[in-house]
């Protein structure tokens, strides 16, 4: 589910949570047209996409319907099991991440500031709690097999520390894109190494200052 749609989702059980557009928008101090634009998705004229409502309304509304921030761009479907008792609750979702491209992921290595919906390919939400730059990237190619696949999605969070034994994505000095490997440390010196134990490539490069690690694995997400 894209941000925009999770944060429609979330905004009408709002309203059903208040009694209805009236009473919600009367509570958060918005005109009842603007809130029924944002669940509706009404076109912009100017843009000609969806309304959408900017992260700092998003804090405003959660602030004035009591709720904690991030909640309108948290996926609470989870929480509840449609299928009765045979099936548990899933795994409560946290604030969702950008999806990037490797390239991007570079060019955002080291700094320190939030993504905008622009540099997303899409926002996926993921179950765990992590930092406030955390992203996900789509894993391409093999040398991170059998553990990481071809086409799953990694979530990275450049806040974890990084300790021998961690998968962590790293941009060479020398590259434009960012590389997905396990750190290992040996005394001073570090290495990123392939997990695939038939990867033709080096088992293990050396990096020390050659290299900037972009942030810490902290889960997976494996497509059907």
């Amino acid at each position: 589910m894209l941000i925009d749609e999770l944060r429609r989702h979330n905004l009408a059980a709002l309203s059903e949570e208040f009694g209805g557009v009236g009473k919600l928008s009367e509570h958060i101090g918005k005109d009842t047209s603007q809130v029924s634009q944002w669940l509706n998705g009404s076109i912009n004229s100017g843009t000609g996409k969806p309304r959408g409502m900017r992260s700092s309304t998003c804090r405003e509304i959660e602030r004035k319907a009591g709720k904690p921030a991030g909640w309108l761009d948290t996926d609470h479907r989870a929480a509840a099991s449609p299928f009765g008792a045979n099936t548990g609750a899933g795994p409560a979702m946290h604030a969702p991440v950008p999806l990037i491209s490797w390239v991007k992921a570079g060019d955002w290595c080291g700094v320190v500031d939030n993504f905008s919906p622009g540099d997303a390919e899409e926002w996926l939400p993921i179950p765990r709690a992590h930092g406030p730059n955390a992203y996900a990237l789509r894993v391409r190619g093999v040398s991170m097999e059998p553990r990481y696949r071809d086409g799953s999605i990694i979530f990275v969070d450049p806040s974890k520390q990084a300790d021998h034994g961690s998968n962590v994505v790293v941009r060479m000095d020398n590259e434009a894109e960012a590389t997905f490997k396990q750190l290992v440390v040996e005394g001073d010196t570090k290495f990123l190494r392939a997990l695939n134990p038939d990867w033709p490539g080096p088992k293990l490069i050396e990096i020390n200052s050659s290299a900037t690690i972009c942030g810490v694995v902290i889960g997976q997400f494996i497509p059907d």
